[in-house]
């Protein structure tokens, strides 16, 4: 009886290895972004969560789409980093208006640490604008993490993406000029409102300022008044006194 007791929990906690196992396992490298909009300005990051099979990672190498053809990586104060250009088969228009004729092709970060121990994260974060596009398109960057014994290419179904969801983003046009005119002329009305308030305020002042002068001057004058009859009724007393004696 007191055998079967002990084997039943060494059967649950066998279960529970055998199924832990093959979640560790499926972890991977994954990308998240502080917008996801078509178009958007954007901050993508991907997690690192382990190494190769128990091994430390010691290169990330982040494959840049075509259809991003500038990106600014984050500086890690454990790897180092670098921008691998790529040529452009046609000349694009940069978001200053100037052509660019190579794009980045990759961005790769080496440790310099030693190495990311298995079991320990670190994210590396990249600035950059996501394609216009439809919502529910994925833009993919296809990551490679060279450990010091083997190494783990996440690509296809694996491979980390920003899927694109809500409106695309909008540019300035007359109607957000109007709408800033309009917060302008608010600020200036509230502005002069303000100075108003500030000169009422002040002619309050002074004007209470002036009421508190002529009070005190008055109260000022009663208290001489009654100091002076004071004093006679006190020499009177005295003369009274003495000739009383």
């Amino acid at each position: 009886m007191i055998t079967r007791h002990l084997a039943i929990p060494a059967v649950v906690a066998g279960t529970l290895l055998a199924l832990a196992a093959p979640t560790a396992a499926s972890a991977h490298v994954s990308a998240s972004a502080s917008s996801s909009a078509p178009g958007a300005y954007t901050v993508v990051t991907l997690s690192v969560p382990h190494g190769c099979e128990g091994s430390p990672t010691q290169v990330v190498t982040i494959d840049i789409p075509e259809s991003v053809p500038s990106v600014t990586p984050t500086i890690n104060p454990l790897w180092t980093v670098e921008k691998v250009m790529v040529p452009l088969d046609e000349p694009v228009e940069s978001a200053y208006g100037e052509p660019l004729t190579e794009r980045v092709g990759q961005i790769v970060y080496t440790s310099t640490t030693g190495g990311l121990e298995d079991g320990f994260r670190d994210v590396f974060a990249l600035s950059l604008q996501l394609p216009q596009g439809e919502e529910g398109d994925a833009v993919e960057f296809r990551t490679t993490q060279t450990c010091t014994e083997g190494t783990a290419v996440w690509e296809g179904e694996d491979v980390p993406s920003v899927v694109l969801a809500g409106a695309a983003e909008a540019g300035h046009d007359a109607s957000d000029e109007e709408v800033s005119d309009e917060e302008a002329s608010d600020d200036e009305t509230a502005t002069t409102t303000a100075a108003e308030g500030d000169v009422s305020a002040a002619s309050a002042t002074t004007t209470a300022t002036g009421q508190g002068d002529v009070l005190a001057r008055v109260l000022g004058v009663l208290g001489l008044l009654v100091g002076t009859v004071g004093v006679a009724l006190a020499i009177i007393s005295r003369r009274a006194a003495r000739a009383s004696a």
